[in-house]
């Protein structure tokens, strides 16, 4: 008896429409990305952060932890969401609030290492520990707070993708997406920090204080075993360390959702006075 061949069902592709034309549209991101560059020119793409990543490319994502129970699960799922190859290296400085429990409970996640130091040593010393551990080619300094959105990673990445910068700063203060209206001092107090670090740097940043400080992990790697400082002082340290090295440095406006005091804000006065010591301290030495 001759077999039957059976007929075969017809492969259904689901083809994707332009919202705009509802003509069919390129699936493929390398498509797309030719595609929005041929109607809307290559520099305006860049400009809107469109550009195409490599494919080996791959991010350190250092997340300083301390008394972030209620958001340090969100911050690792919002990471994670970036559409770029990347590890998560979060440290826990010593916190005392329930944050070592979620963390156990992360523990053993592929993408995830995890760090703990036995008590609270500062955001600096949690910082060095994170860059010690960091592989990836491009490494971005993340609080766990949720201030910081971690969608604009891409744009926070692109001059240094593109060959431009060694390191980026993301700036509270440049027109970038919505920012949280709140403390007026603390704005004036960031302000007056950043100009005199600017004084003594010869650099004309707007965001000293800032978060978001990408690096090339080269880059990193070079200034991360003169770092001393275990607190909040570590931003003008980096800053300092980074000008002095006559490293290219660019600024991108960012979103800010800053939170209150009431909500866990942990900064203050003497971080303050502590930061103006520290410009003085690193404008010459190590």
């Amino acid at each position: 008896m001759n077999p039957t061949t059976l007929p075969q069902p017809e492969l259904q592709t689901e083809t994707a429409v332009c919202p705009l034309c509802e003509g069919a549209a390129e699936t493929d991101p390398c498509s797309t990305l030719a595609q929005l560059q041929t109607w809307l020119g290559e520099g305006t793409c860049r400009r809107l952060g469109l550009y195409q990543i490599p494919q080996t490319l791959s991010l350190s994502v250092v997340v300083p932890v301390y008394n972030e129970k209620e958001t340090v699960r969100e911050i690792v799922q919002r990471v994670r969401a970036v559409p770029i190859p990347k590890e998560i290296i979060l440290i826990d400085d010593g916190s005392i609030d329930g944050t070592r429990d979620v963390r156990a409970e992360m523990e053993g996640q592929e993408d995830l290492l995890i760090s703990y130091h036995q008590r609270n040593r500062g955001k600096g010393a949690a910082l060095r520990t994170g860059f010690a551990c960091a592989t990836g080619d491009i490494v971005i300094v993340q609080d766990a707070d949720l201030e910081y959105d971690p969608s604009q990673y891409p744009q926070l990445i692109q001059p240094i993708v593109e060959g431009r910068a060694d390191v980026v700063y993301g700036s509270r203060f440049q027109a970038g997406g919505p920012h949280r209206v709140l403390y007026f001092w603390h704005s004036v107090a960031n302000r007056v920090l950043t100009t005199l670090s600017n004084m003594f740097t010869d650099l004309n940043l707007s965001d000293m204080e800032t978060c978001y400080k990408v690096f090339r992990r080269d880059v990193i790697h070079q200034i991360a075993p003169t770092l001393k400082q275990n607190r909040f002082g570590i931003e003008p340290e980096l800053t300092a360390k980074v000008a002095r090295r006559k490293y290219r440095i660019y600024e991108i406006g960012i979103t800010y959702s800053g939170r209150t005091y009431q909500e866990g804000k942990k900064i203050g006065l003497r971080d303050a006075l502590k930061a103006f010591w520290c410009i003085l301290r690193y404008w010459k030495w190590d």
